[in-house]
């Protein structure tokens, strides 16, 4: 196993080749909708107010995984794994949480059940993971540790699904995943206003004694001008708020986080980052803390390095960013609260530049930050 270790932040960032895949030319058979800018955005050119924290770990790189999103879990041993999305290889790839070892992989290109076909968000909740499967339009569940396949649905809703978020609910599982669909021979054109009302679709998912059925109860999306999600990809809500937070990664609209409510999935009104986002919205994710504050962490998809734009749970106002010294080109996110003796109060965890996931201890962000402390 090899890791590589980044030093403290406050040590000089050693001197890094340019990314991969910044200077790769995309496939067409792999590109996808959000990469049709002309030139790749860079942090080094852009100008942002900025701190920068350096990385606790970053895995060994994997370019032939095509790594995507990654989700943390508490095994039963009490170690914390981050089980990732491998795009190009078709499976779920495992890390150890705390060190950046790869445990173990899950899955195989396929449509049979336990099989994935570009998987691409994930999320996990209880001892459960679910995963997006964009090329066989579903979403597939897993039991872990073992990584059963217990459920797959939303193949007869879904066209081109990609992110996916979900919570306790009823008993049961909800989950609200994101379609992106798109028109033209090249699957590149978005469609009219009028056609995104089916951006998004929720689910719940329930247990029937051995089996999980999943039935669909929403599909929903603003079609104004103001609140229509052009590009779809990642969301994330906060319950305790009503609040679901959307990215808009359409660069010549306006790439943005949009806030609509979760409880009907209607647009709140309001955008978060417009403005600040420079590149393009991508990953999300939240921090909540035990008093009802907290931070939101979106990600800025900067090609030589990440930004990562941090906002007040309540409030949504900007309270700073931070890149790392190595981290580049994210999509996905999860910050995970749990403490332990390596994280004692938390990680965030950031794909970079789709071949590895770094780790971010949270007090290194907190303190880069100056953000209050946040009990769990």
């Amino acid at each position: 196993m090899t890791v590589l270790a980044i030093a403290a932040c406050d040590r000089q960032a050693p001197e890094q080749a340019a990314p991969a895949a910044s200077a790769a030319v995309v496939a067409s058979a792999d590109r996808e909708p959000d990469e049709r800018m002309e030139k790749d955005p860079l942090l080094s050119e852009a100008n942002v107010p900025h701190q920068v924290v350096a990385e606790a770990f970053i895995t060994t790189p994997t370019p032939q995984d095509n790594l995507d999103s990654p989700a943390a879990w508490a095994a039963p041993d009490g170690k914390r794994w981050v089980i990732t999305t491998a795009k190009k290889s078709g499976e779920l790839v495992v890390f150890d949480g705390d060190t950046g070892e790869r445990l173990r992989t899950v899955g195989g290109k396929g449509a049979a059940p336990g099989q994935l076909d570009r998987p691409n968000g994930v999320s996990v909740v209880g001892d459960m993971a679910l995963v997006v499967e964009r090329d066989n339009h579903r979403v597939q569940a897993f039991s872990l540790p073992d990584f059963t396949s217990v459920a797959v649905f939303g193949a007869e809703d879904l066209k081109k699904p990609y992110g996916l978020w979900a919570q306790q609910k009823e008993g049961g599982i909800e989950v609200i995943v994101s379609d992106n669909y798109m028109l033209g021979a090249d699957e590149e054109t978005v469609p009219p206003l009028a056609e995104l009302n089916q951006r998004f679709r929720r689910y719940q998912l329930v247990r029937q004694g051995n089996a999980w059925k999943a039935t669909l109860k929403q599909t929903f999306g603003d079609t104004t001008q103001a609140g229509a999600i052009r590009i779809a990809e990642s969301v994330y809500a906060d319950a305790d708020n009503d609040r679901l937070l959307l990215a808009e990664e359409d660069v010549p609209t306006g790439t943005r986080l949009r806030e609509y409510r979760l409880s009907d999935g209607r647009y709140a009104g309001r955008d978060v980052g417009a403005g600040l986002y420079k590149a393009q919205a991508e990953g999300i994710a939240l921090l909540s803390c035990k008093d009802g504050s907290g931070y939101w962490v979106g990600t800025d998809q900067f090609k030589d390095r990440s930004l990562f734009h941090v906002f007040d749970r309540k409030t949504l106002a900007h309270v700073g960013a931070f890149a790392g010294k190595v981290t580049a080109n994210t999509d996905g996110v999860w910050l995970d609260a749990r403490g332990d003796a390596r994280f004692p109060q938390g990680v965030f965890y950031a794909l970079h530049d789709d071949q590895a996931v770094a780790a971010f201890d949270w007090r290194d962000i907190a303190a880069a930050l100056k953000l209050k402390e946040c009990a769990p």
